[in-house]
C-alpha cells in the first residue's frame, strides 16, 4: 500500500499546476470532452506498449503505469455518474471514495493491460459524450463532495480533466 494522497487537489481550479502544467482554469468546458478521448487514447496506447514494466512501481510509494491506469479507468466512471447526479438532482451530495481502497481492493497492479485499455477507452467516451450533452444553464448545476467542496458542472469539468492529465505527467514526466 502506498501513502495515501491527502492533498485537497481543488486548488487547480484557481491556478495551473506547477507539476504537470495545466491551466485548469483557463480550460473551456465545451473542450473537455475532446480532452478525455485524447488522454485516453495516450493511456490505451501507453499499455498497449511495453508490458513488463507496465506493473513495476518506480518506487514502493509510487503507482505503476498499470495502476495509474486502473485509477483513470475508475476516475471517468464515478465522474459520469457524478456528472449524473448532478444534472438529475439539485445539490447532490457525493458518496466518499477512497481510492487508495479502491486500488488495493481491486488489485490495480495485477489487472491485464488489455482489458484496462478497453475498459478506459469505454468510460471515457461514456463520460466525453456525458459532457458533450451539457447545456446552457446546466453548467451551472451543483454537486458536493463529503468535504465540504462545492462544484458547478463547469467547474466540476475542470476538475476532473487535471486528474487523468496529471496522472499522464505522473507516469510519462511529459507536461501538459
Amino acid at each position: 500500500m502506498i501513502t495515501p494522497d491527502t492533498k485537497d487537489w481543488t486548488w487547480v481550479l484557481e491556478r495551473s499546476c506547477p507539476d504537470c502544467g495545466l491551466d485548469a482554469p483557463a480550460v473551456v468546458r465545451e473542450d473537455v470532452a475532446g480532452m478525455v478521448r485524447a488522454n485516453a487514447a495516450v493511456w490505451v496506447e501507453l499499455l498497449a506498449g511495453e508490458r513488463d514494466g507496465l506493473g513495476r512501481r518506480p518506487s514502493p510509494d509510487t503507482w505503476s503505469p498499470l495502476e495509474y491506469a486502473c485509477h483513470v479507468r475508475d476516475v471517468f466512471r464515478l465522474f459520469d455518474v457524478r456528472l449524473g447526479l448532478m444534472l438529475a438532482e439539485d445539490g447532490p451530495l457525493f458518496a466518499n471514495w477512497d481510492q487508495d481502497v479502491t486500488a488495493a481492493e481491486e488489485r490495480y497492479g495485477e489487472q491485464d493491460p488489455a482489458v484496462v485499455a478497453v475498459e478506459l477507452a469505454e468510460a471515457a467516451e461514456r463520460l466525453a459524450a456525458s459532457f458533450e450533452r451539457v447545456a446552457g444553464r446546466q453548467w451551472q448545476r451543483t454537486g458536493n463532495r463529503s468535504d465540504g467542496a462545492r462544484f458547478t458542472v463547469e467547474s466540476f469539468s475542470r476538475y476532473l480533466i487535471h486528474d487523468p492529465l496529471h496522472h499522464l505527467y505522473d507516469v510519462t514526466g511529459v507536461r501538459y
